[in-house]
């Protein structure tokens, strides 16, 4: 609660009750929902916003670090350390919600359950815990969906009828959030009026679906830094992971680990030995990296295609491909359809969909960096690709028109954006009733550590910007598609026990 806040002075009043009446309300189940999308680390140091009398601590102090738990009533807090007493690594703050007694950028995620709708304006509360995130730290919100109980106003200290999810959304990208999912936890927070002749409507009886919402704090300066790698790539100069190219030698790490900045990459022998000359094993199209600052980090990425597939297409695409997986393997198509390949790069996916599609069909490549986008039209000039073009254009804002296209392909690209949500919103506006979606990508079976996430510098190596699979799933799903399924492909490799790799994951528009 916010100490300025009327609410601080029930919850003032009711301290020494809640943990009875606070049963009736909501469970655990609410809570194991929330930190299950928080995809936590045990480094990790976190904050509980309106924490009451420990009921989102007691959770998450197990599983972390330390947990910084703010209220603005006192009373709450000091039966919050009794109920607590056997965790050492919770720190109690009397605070206003509207001015956490921490710097900008300090914690790896921050929590509030049932706090919001306590708040006069949920915007500033909203901006205020995103303040104390670090880059790319999550925020889950578990709060009551609007509801008509207006009775709950009087009785229970609530400022807000709870919250329509659009209204959420719109806040958390007003705040700077990106990956913005609002959900359901299928539980239900439930209330009796203690006025038997209440006159209310809706009557005494109140049972209020729960959302939660996460979002994830933006990494200042990633869009810069992928343009320039793959820029770079495109001149010949490569230092991306998820490529057969060779990398720059002084980058690579001499003995095969991770401890050196960059990117370098070697065959399977070369690895071995921390030989730095990529020669790529053109039999499997596999290729080694070594990868940014993770000081355990080794990864392998497989680029899918056979050799006929190699074959098929230009030279001078397949010598640049830089994915990790084959979503034309998957996508099915069809003679005339419709293709955008998100992340095109030098075209090989574009140009082997284009033999599918055939001389009645249509592929449109999308990429941000113009080198990527002046080599791969002139290789399409060059081989007589009339139906192929290359459109300069973000992920997050396609240059392709509404409901327009049958299928959407991506290979090892939409891991390098930010707002994947927002690129999955994008593929659902492009896409015909019926479309397909068919990518190929690198996810992670838990979070990644954040010295890693939070560095621009790191992105471009198909590492940094993976993101938990359950997640992921959820950003598609949350986007409108149907049918989503995804079938891992082949483990890339660990960093500090969180597993990455390749996934090929299939969806479709409904209509």
């Amino acid at each position: 609660m916010s100490i300025s806040n009327p609410s601080a002075t029930y919850f003032e009043e009711v301290a020494g009750q809640w943990d009875t009446l606070r049963t009736g309300y909501f469970t655990e189940a609410v809570r194991d929902t929330a930190i299950a999308k928080a995809y936590l680390r045990p480094e990790m140091v976190v904050g509980d916003v309106g924490s009451g009398t420990g009921f989102m601590a007691a959770g998450l102090a197990p599983l972390v670090k330390r947990v910084y738990a703010f209220d603005g009533a006192p009373a709450m807090l000091e039966v919050a350390k009794k109920n607590l007493a056997q965790f050492e690594n919770i720190l109690y703050e009397p605070a206003d919600g509207l001015n956490l007694p921490l710097p900008d950028d300090s914690l790896d995620a921050v929590f509030a359950n049932m706090y919001l709708h306590h708040c006069p304006d949920p915007l500033a509360a909203i901006r205020e815990m995103v303040r104390i995130l670090r880059p790319g730290g999550r925020l889950i919100i578990t709060d009551m969906d609007s509801h008509p109980y207006a009775w709950l106003k009087a009785e229970m200290a609530d400022v807000w009828q709870g919250f329509e999810r659009d209204a959420i959304r719109t806040w958390y990208k007003e705040a700077g959030l990106v990956n913005r999912i609002v959900d359901c936890t299928g539980q239900s927070c439930c209330a009796e009026s203690h006025d038997a002749e209440i006159s209310d409507p809706s009557g005494r009886e109140a049972k209020i679906s729960v959302f939660v919402a996460i979002g994830t704090k933006a990494v200042a300066g990633v869009e810069a830094e992928v343009q320039k790698g793959y820029a770079a790539h495109a001149e010949g100069k490569g230092t991306a992971c998820c490529s057969s190219e060779p990398a720059n030698p002084k980058a690579c790490c001499s003995d095969g680990s991770a401890k050196a900045e960059g990117c370098g990459c070697s065959n399977k022998d070369s690895a071995k030995t921390g030989d730095c000359g990529c020669a790529t094993n053109k039999a499997d199209g596999e290729s080694t990296c070594c990868g940014g600052k993770s000081d355990e980090a080794s990864f392998t990425f497989i680029q899918g295609y056979s050799q006929t597939e190699q074959g098929e297409v230009p030279a001078e695409a397949a010598e640049i491909s830089l994915g990790c997986g084959n979503p034309i393997a998957i996508a099915a198509l069809q003679p005339g359809e419709v293709v955008v390949d998100i992340g095109s790069g030098g075209g090989i996916d574009a140009f082997l969909a284009a033999k599918r599609v055939g001389p009645t069909g249509r592929v449109i490549g999308v990429d941000m960096t113009p080198a990527m986008i002046e080599r791969a039209r002139r290789t399409a000039q060059k081989e007589g690709y009339a139906q192929v073009e290359f459109r300069l254009g973000q992920a997050e804002a396609l240059p392709v028109e509404d409901a327009s296209v049958d299928v959407i392909l991506s290979n090892c690209v939409i891991n390098l954006t930010q707002d994947k949500g927002q690129v999955f919103a994008e593929a659902q506006r492009v896409l015909k009733a019926g479309g397909r979606l068919e990518v190929s990508d690198m996810v992670t079976d838990t979070s990644s550590p954040l010295d890693l996430r939070e560095d621009p510098a790191n992105w471009a190596g198909c590492v940094s910007g993976a993101l938990p699979e359950g997640e992921y799933v959820d950003l598609i799903r949350q986007a409108g598609f149907e049918n989503v399924t995804v079938r891992r492909s082949y483990l890339a490799g660990e960093m500090n026990g969180t597993r990455l790799y390749s996934a090929a994951v299939s969806a479709r528009k409904g209509g």
